[in-house]
């Protein structure tokens, strides 16, 4: 039986930096798996010796909160009695064998194509940095200004600030009072 094919967007929507790693929650694998979180949950802990510390951990309630505050999506966990479960990448391949389908299979190799874009994305930009800066290191400061743009483009942009208060349409007219 042929399965939906998922896109590597959509994983990498689901992929989230926690603890200075990248990844995938419980509740968002068991939707790719075609699961419920539970029966994910049950199977990752039938075979707990499977999933080290850096292949699995469990977020902490302050973690659990601030994903809640972040991210709409995760609203009923705020509420909710247990943590969520997050998933490195080689936890991720850990669970193809423990859930041990055809679907997990399929997702598991676009989960693995994700990341490997992910990591590809991070070295393009570690490496133009570098070439950037030793180009400027080798040209003088007539060419600083090319540099600073360059470095503005790479930079994430700002976010533009909201104004406060309210501005009026009309032109400004001195209401002060004229000496004659």
């Amino acid at each position: 039986m042929k399965h939906k094919s998922v896109s590597v967007e959509r994983i990498d929507r689901a992929i989230f930096n926690i603890r200075g790693q990248k990844v995938l929650l419980d509740r968002d694998l068991a939707l790719l798996y075609q699961v419920t979180t539970k029966v994910l949950n049950q199977s990752v802990k039938r075979n707990i010796s499977r999933f080290p510390d850096d292949f699995m951990f469990q977020l902490s309630r302050e973690e659990t909160v601030e994903l809640v505050t972040n991210c709409d999506r995760f609203e009923s966990l705020k509420h909710s009695s247990s943590l969520p479960y997050a998933f490195t990448e080689q936890g991720v391949a850990m669970l193809s064998s423990v859930l041990n389908s055809e679907r997990a299979v399929e997702v598991n190799i676009q989960i693995m194509r994700a990341f490997v874009r992910l990591r590809q994305m991070l070295s393009t930009n570690v490496d133009l940095a570098r070439k950037l800066e030793a180009l400027e290191q080798k040209y003088d400061s007539q060419f600083r200004v090319v540099f600073d743009a360059i470095r503005a483009l790479m930079a994430e942009p700002e976010k533009p600030k909201r104004t406060i208060g309210f501005t009026t349409k009309e032109k400004h007219t001195d209401y002060s009072a004229k000496q004659q």
